[in-house]
């Protein structure tokens, strides 16, 4: 594939509002993907005529988050959907446990995606009551990872 083919391509993402696109030809395959494309999205990209999709709902909590957030407890939730580690390596201890104080800045896990690893911070200062998730399980988009009483 030519350099300008490449160009013309990222011209028709940006003229057209793309995100992320792929194209796939016999002799090769290449996808073209701007900052920020690991966002949820509505409905999967297609090539056909746009027609109106339904908005993405986050799941519903489960009932122990719930409880926790009436009894004043702030969630964590996924920003994307992938696999929950609660560490930055398999032998490496917890970026948080229960009982730790945490801080807008804080990483408190990476949730990996596409093989890429994304730290996630707190975005919230208090103290860690409750970890929602196991490490090593799949998380949806919005889903609570962690519980916290803010400070």
């Amino acid at each position: 594939m030519s350099l300008d083919k490449i160009r013309e391509l990222l011209t028709m993402m940006n003229d057209n509002d793309l995100m992320e696109m792929e194209l796939e030809e016999p002799d090769f395959k290449i996808r073209l993907k701007k900052p920020g494309a690991n966002l949820p999205t509505v409905a999967p990209m297609q090539m056909a005529p746009m027609m109106a999709a339904p908005a993405q709902v986050a799941p519903a909590a489960s009932a122990p988050a719930a409880a926790a957030m009436e009894a004043g407890l702030i969630p964590i939730p996924s920003p994307i959907v992938g696999t929950f580690y609660r560490s930055p390596a398999p032998e490496a201890d917890a970026f948080v446990k229960e009982g730790d104080a945490v801080n807008a800045e804080s990483i408190v896990c990476i949730i990996e995606a596409m093989k890429i690893m994304n730290e996630i911070k707190a975005e919230v200062s208090g103290e860690i009551v409750k970890v929602m998730v196991e490490n090593g399980e799949p998380v949806e988009y919005g889903q609570p990872l962690f519980m916290v009483r803010p400070a």
